[in-house]
């Protein structure tokens, strides 16, 4: 079972192997509350999975050690087994869901590790990587569920307790509960007032499900841009650890994930996936009570797709107001583009794309169809823009 024994010796391990991550105070990404951060996508592999794999290879015999590692992950877990494996010189095998990102298996190569790639979502690489392991006799390194994995993670809770003494919260991503039980279990044995919170994807809440319903039960899918925490039912271990460690859990939407990935690189320049993100999600939403309150979010990892990131800015722009599609029909006689692009300016949003449509079957004989992008400076503003065109009698579709 983790101790804080345990959980002490995997500190130790881990000395001059992993990176202790800074905490570093925000201004304004967060109401009501100072809000810190740990930002675990600055880790050596661009997450906090290094911590527990390398403590669990750590104590393995030579006889172990000789049949090499397996491992299944959705891509953070298998990049620190693979260094871990390396830098112990084990022989690593992962399984992977074929979907993870390119990013994540290409990282994952070249640490060495041999990739078998697999139909599915995490739960389906974790069903193979099992069979694996009958077969070949190799070591399996469980993500989550497994007493030194937890340990390894729970070294985040020793660096917050030593960083920010005076903490009275922390927010934490779970996925299958690895990162919060370590957390959870080193802060409450520790300073048991401070608060512990965790924090999934609606599309995945297979933890708050099991807490509600008091019984572990696997979700029939599912679906989330936040591929490091999309796991399908959590651990047998950390189920009844966040049972009795964890104070409270919450989910974001996709869209609340998205706008948070944004603040963070506007106004911390942190680039974090969406799993890493779901922490300050959750405390720009107010998900907690927080106020006046010493907190800490975990950024629990970096390794996000580019071509997932675009994407991402691009629904954080839309959900936070930041950029709009307007459609208005018009009366199609000269002025009228004129007219509300004088609007728009007056105002000092900006106008990045025009369209003009001739009306359609259901439209009047001479009416069109005006198409305008703009960007704005908040929701608010872009409230604003919209009243005025009404003011003005324009009408938005």
């Amino acid at each position: 079972m983790v101790t804080l024994e345990k959980i002490y010796q995997a500190a130790h391990a881990l000395k001059g192997v992993i990176r202790e991550t800074d905490l570093i105070k925000t201004t304004g990404l967060a109401k009501d509350c100072n809000l810190y951060l740990k930002p675990e996508n600055l880790q050596i592999t661009g997450s906090f999975k290094v911590r527990g794999a390398y403590f669990k290879m750590s104590g393995l015999s030579p006889e172990e050690a000789a049949k090499g590692v397996v491992a299944c992950s959705a891509g953070n877990h298998a990049q620190g087994v693979a260094l871990a494996a390396q830098k112990r010189g084990i022989s690593a095998t992962i399984f992977l869901p074929a979907a993870a990102p390119i990013s994540k298996m290409e990282a994952t190569r070249r640490y060495g590790a041999e990739l078998k790639l697999i139909d599915g979502v995490y739960d389906d690489a974790f069903n193979a990587s099992l069979k694996y392991q009958q077969e070949t006799g190799a070591v399996f390194v469980h993500p989550f569920d497994d007493p030194d994995v937890i340990a390894g993670q729970g070294t985040i809770g020793l660096e917050l307790l030593d960083q920010l003494p005076e903490i009275d919260a922390v927010i934490v991503p779970i996925g299958g509960g690895g990162l919060i039980s370590g957390i959870a279990y080193a802060i409450k044995k520790l300073k048991p007032s401070c608060k512990v919170y965790g924090v999934q994807a609606q599309g995945a809440g297979s933890m708050l499900q099991a807490l509600e319903l008091q019984e572990r039960k696997a979700l029939a899918k599912v679906s989330t841009f936040a591929d490091g925490i999309a796991v399908k039912s959590p651990g047998e271990l950390t189920f009844a650890m966040c049972n009795e460690y964890v104070d409270a859990v919450a989910t974001v939407s996709d869209d609340e994930i998205a706008a948070a990935i944004l603040a963070l690189m506007e106004q911390q320049k942190l680039v974090a996936e969406g799993a890493g993100a779901v922490a300050v999600a959750a405390a720009m939403t107010g998900k907690f009570p927080l106020e006046g309150k010493n907190v800490c979010a975990v950024l629990s990892g970096g390794n996000i797709d580019v071509n997932i990131l675009a994407k991402v800015i691009s629904r954080g722009l839309l959900t936070s107001g930041r950029r709009a599609d307007l459609t208005i029909p018009l009366t199609d006689k000269p002025g009228q583009l004129e007219s509300v692009a004088g609007i728009i300016a007056k105002l000092g949003a900006n106008v990045t794309n025009v369209r003009h449509d001739q009306g359609g079957e259901n439209t009047d004989i001479n009416e069109c169809i005006l198409q305008v992008s703009i960007e704005t400076k908040n929701m608010e503003h872009l409230e604003q823009v919209k009243e005025a065109l009404h003011e003005e009698g324009y009408n938005l579709r």
